[in-house]
């Protein structure tokens, strides 16, 4: 059953910093191809990953990969800072400006084209929202949503625009393409991540509250890589 189309893909190179928006990649078995493959951690906490709950001006860095896709090695990893510097992941000028902002004593990481863990990726492997869920949650909120501020994967353009449909294809396998399956799994739980623009990293609690009220904490589901393969914005979306 035709449900829709890829509108949008989206990535993280670092995790908690600004994603990428590409036209196609690859989906690996931990989800998107580099998808939170580059880590900071914060050495104050015993190595745990330092976020954007911790440090929400993670949000204004943006990270791309330049180059291509390859299995052996990532591409080089390129970060913008907040204002409009260009650095390379691993940067000791980027390493000292985090700390400096976070006050926060930081180490980088980064895993493998082949492997990113679970830790890294939360707790599926890929998200998907829906347009009509978003335009639903701005009804219930009152103010126009930044999609981005959910850090999906995949934003989904849906042929009947029902907000929250996707709250019922729990156990069901979604293909994109004609090469990817997922099965979508469960409910994306909500933490104050959201409060964060992503454009000026500006907290506004209120959005959290609705979700919370509203939506009993919920926006977004999670799905599991059954097959992989590529994938392209603009790809017909189904549900079997």
């Amino acid at each position: 059953m035709l449900i829709g189309h890829i509108r949008e893909i989206v990535r993280h190179p670092v995790k908690s910093f600004y994603g990428e928006s590409v036209e196609k990649t690859k989906v690996m078995d931990y989800g998107l191809y580099g998808d939170r493959s580059h880590t900071i951690h914060d050495q104050t906490r015993s190595g745990e990953f330092l976020t954007i709950t911790q440090f929400p001006e993670m949000a204004r860095y943006k990270a791309r990969f330049i180059g291509q896709e390859e299995m052996e090695e990532y591409p080089k990893v390129e970060i913008v800072t907040p204002e409009g510097k260009v650095l390379e992941w691993g940067n000791k000028e980027l390493e000292k400006e985090i700390q400096a902002r976070s006050g926060r004593e930081i180490a980088f990481a980064s895993y493998r084209p082949s492997y990113v863990p679970l830790g890294a990726i939360e707790e599926e492997h890929i998200q998907l929202v829906t347009d009509a869920s978003l335009q639903g949650l701005e009804q219930i909120w009152g103010k126009e949503v930044d999609y981005r501020r959910f850090r999906p994967n995949l934003f989904i353009a849906l042929k009947d625009p029902k907000p929250f449909i996707e709250e019922e294809w729990f156990g069901r396998r979604m293909t994109i393409g004609n090469e990817v399956a997922l099965e979508v799994k469960r409910h994306c739980e909500r933490c104050m991540i959201i409060t964060v623009d992503p454009e000026n990293a500006k907290r506004d609690p209120s959005l959290l509250k609705a979700v919370a009220k509203e939506r009993n904490n919920h926006f977004g589901v999670y799905a599991a890589v059954i097959t992989t393969g590529e994938i392209n914005v603009g790809d017909e979306v189904h549900l079997e």
